[in-house]
């Protein structure tokens, strides 16, 4: 069978000595980027295709998104793989898990985008390559973590919606270099939060029924994390700009309102509002429903706790 991607497209494919895992098999491995995302430039992924060498796994195929098609559950099945790993932001990985859902193998995170929350999520504060190292000596844990799902998709990372999620179209200006963009987006950005509608949690209440600017959804096993975030003045949204500009959201002025395990959000005003899914803008409407769902594939974990 001829397949879509052919191996070794980084060039840095190891001899078969360097490819010994510890019952001295070699396990494939067909690996997802995105040349947009985070850290993906040549010297990082022949660096990385080395540490995959070093710990038992034979980079056979790649594919780069989205200039190709993911790799489906029957593709992988056909071509031998029960082991993708994914170097990208949490927007490519998004679009994998959703493609892999139902698949028999397991999918590892690597942290190859901007902020790489499904990462820390799984592996902590671990650098990759103990992540890799786990991994290849079979130490890593099979998981299938809490997920953030609406009509609108999964969000396994998190979930931004409101006036707010304007900001993600600066963090687009960001990823792109596009520095016009990114300073007329900033201005938009902060025009929407200062005058715009608010978004309030009706089911359960949670927090003020006026609303705010922006709430954040978090996925955990046991439930959603509900976070507002706000500003009561000028000084509080430059606060907010800065945490943007750092490339973290979570940085600015916030307050955790509780926990769901379904809920409901809605615009005070009744018009559609902005969301962000794992980062990417989506089309959303007055009030949208998000409730606490399982992962449909198995992610390797390294991390002790259940985030």
């Amino acid at each position: 069978m001829a397949y879509p991607h052919p191996p070794d497209m980084t060039g840095t494919s190891p001899g078969p000595a360097r490819c010994r895992r510890m019952d001295g098999n070699t396990r494939r491995l067909w690996l997802i980027n995105n040349a947009s995302s985070g850290s993906n430039d040549d010297t990082a992924l022949a660096a990385l295709a080395a540490c995959c060498a070093d710990n038992g796994f034979a980079v056979a195929h790649r594919t780069q998104f989205p200039a190709q098609e993911l790799p489906t559950p029957a593709l992988l099945e056909a071509a031998g793989i029960d082991r993708v790993a994914v170097f990208a932001g949490d927007g490519t990985i998004n679009a994998l898990l959703a493609t892999l859902a139902g698949w028999s193998g397991a999918v590892l995170v690597l942290p190859g985008g901007t902020m790489n929350l499904l990462y820390h999520r799984l592996h902590g504060e671990r650098p990759m390559e103990e992540v890799i190292a786990l991994a290849g000596r079979d130490e890593a844990r099979m998981r299938r973590p809490g997920i953030v799902r609406s009509r609108h998709g999964d969000a396994f990372a998190g979930a931004l919606a409101g006036p707010g999620a304007s900001w993600g179209r600066v963090r687009e200006a960001m990823r792109e270099f596009a520095v016009l963009d990114l300073a007329t987006g900033t201005i938009k950005a902060i025009e929407d939060s200062l005058g715009g509608e608010q978004i309030a949690c009706v089911e359960p209440p949670l927090g003020r029924p006026e609303g705010y600017p922006l709430l954040m959804l978090t996925p955990h096993d046991q439930g959603i994390e509900v976070h507002a975030f706000h500003a009561e003045s000028a000084t509080d949204y430059l606060g907010q700009a800065w945490a943007l500009l750092r490339r973290n959201f979570r940085e600015g002025p916030n307050e955790r309102l509780g926990w769901a395990d379904r809920l409901r959000i809605a615009s005070t005003e009744g018009n559609p509002f902005g969301l962000l899914i794992d980062g990417e803008q989506v089309e959303s409407a007055p009030s949208v429903e998000f409730w606490l769902a399982a992962c449909e594939v198995d992610l390797l974990a390294t991390r002790g706790d259940e985030a």
